[in-house]
């Protein structure tokens, strides 16, 4: 009976995704002549699963988010609805700014454009420190840790020695999870320093999932799909597992006992390679599955509006509830791998050496 009514509640869900995006997303734009504009399925899936300066509500509804710039001619705050949703240009105090696919860009002569800096063209001119929907999430996700690990830190003070009781009961088992199956199996006796590291990682990145695969506000974003977000996680691993790294790991990586001298330098390249690699690795991953995820969920979707028949529908809605029961699976996967080999890392960097 529960998995009947779990069912339900899932197509529910699907008709409203398909409710909420059919409106302002999905549906055919006309043109200035009246011409109905042909659908174009990458362009709404990339606009889904890309950042925006907006939050989206329902049909035509947004929350437009605070705009934060730094120009070489100093700060410039103001509303992303002044852009009108990429329609209209703000003429600020330093500059005149257009957004372009959710982009800003420096308006300058001749209508010639200059884009935000990014980590692979630095513009002095403009950066962007805009609150963007992924920040929003993000917020959204912390205040969710927060309210998760400070009841249960209560309860657990107000508690002591007694059975758990209500939500403590509901998280302790997954506390006890990641204790016991990721942290003491890899890191040995001294796991107690990082479990406040892997709790963390671990919940950030499942909830953010969970919160990405609600179709409507306030979920709906693509935070554990932006690699922004996943290299700082990555970083994080990697500053944790090198800073903690014993004398024993270091002398494997720069004084091998078992290598000739001579082939030390190829070793060493070897070695520093393999440092970067596993947590980049570990960014990839996590980018990739919760992005294909998302394009895939869409792409289903899109094609009841590719094919414009109603007919489609139940095969497309079957397929789409099939990939969110589906993610929901990745959602907890992606989070318990990330967790587990952040822990595998740490355990190799500060494992002592056995004769």
């Amino acid at each position: 009976m529960k998995s009947k009514i779990f069912t339900l509640l899932r197509i529910c869900a699907v008709f409203l995704t398909l409710t909420v995006f059919s409106i302002p997303a999905f549906s055919q734009e006309e043109h200035a002549e009246g011409a109905e504009k042909k659908f174009e399925p990458s362009e709404v899936i990339l606009e889904h699963i890309a950042d925006s300066h907006s939050l989206h509500i329902i049909g035509n509804t947004s929350i437009p988010l605070p705009v934060v710039l730094y120009t070489d001619k100093g700060f410039e705050v103001f509303s992303a609805g002044h852009f009108e949703h990429g329609h209209a240009d703000y003429t600020g105090k330093y500059y005149t700014y257009r957004l372009v696919n959710d982009k800003i860009n420096i308006v300058g002569e001749n209508n010639t454009l200059s884009e935000s800096a990014n980590i692979a063209k630095w513009n002095s001119s403009l950066i962007d420190f805009s609150i963007t929907r992924n920040v929003v999430s993000m917020w959204m996700g912390i205040i969710v840790l927060l309210i998760i690990f400070l009841s249960v830190s209560s309860a657990y003070k107000k508690r002591a020695g007694k059975t758990p009781k209500g939500f403590q009961s509901f998280m302790e088992p997954i506390i006890l999870f990641v204790r016991d199956d990721i942290a003491r199996p890899n890191i040995g006796y001294k796991y107690q320093r990082f479990m406040p590291l892997l709790l963390t990682v671990f919940f950030f990145i499942w909830i953010n999932n969970l919160i990405g695969l609600i179709p409507f506000f306030p979920g709906g974003a693509n935070l554990t799909g932006n690699i922004a977000v996943t290299l700082v996680l990555s970083v994080i691993t990697l500053l944790v597992v090198n800073l903690n790294g014993n004398k024993h790991y270091w002398k494997h990586i720069f004084i091998p006992a078992d290598v000739p001298v001579w082939i030390w330098p190829l070793w060493w390249v070897i070695e520093l390679v393999g440092i970067i690699s596993r947590p980049f690795a570990l960014m990839i991953r996590l980018f990739a599955n919760i992005t294909a995820g998302h394009i895939i969920v869409l792409s289903l979707i899109s094609l009841i509006f590719v094919f414009k028949s109603v007919a489609i529908a139940p095969v497309s809605v079957a397929f789409v509830v099939f990939m969110d029961v589906l993610e929901l699976l990745v959602a907890a996967l992606q989070a318990f791998i990330f967790t587990l080999l952040t822990a595998l890392f740490i355990g190799t960097a500060i494992e002592e050496h056995h004769h």
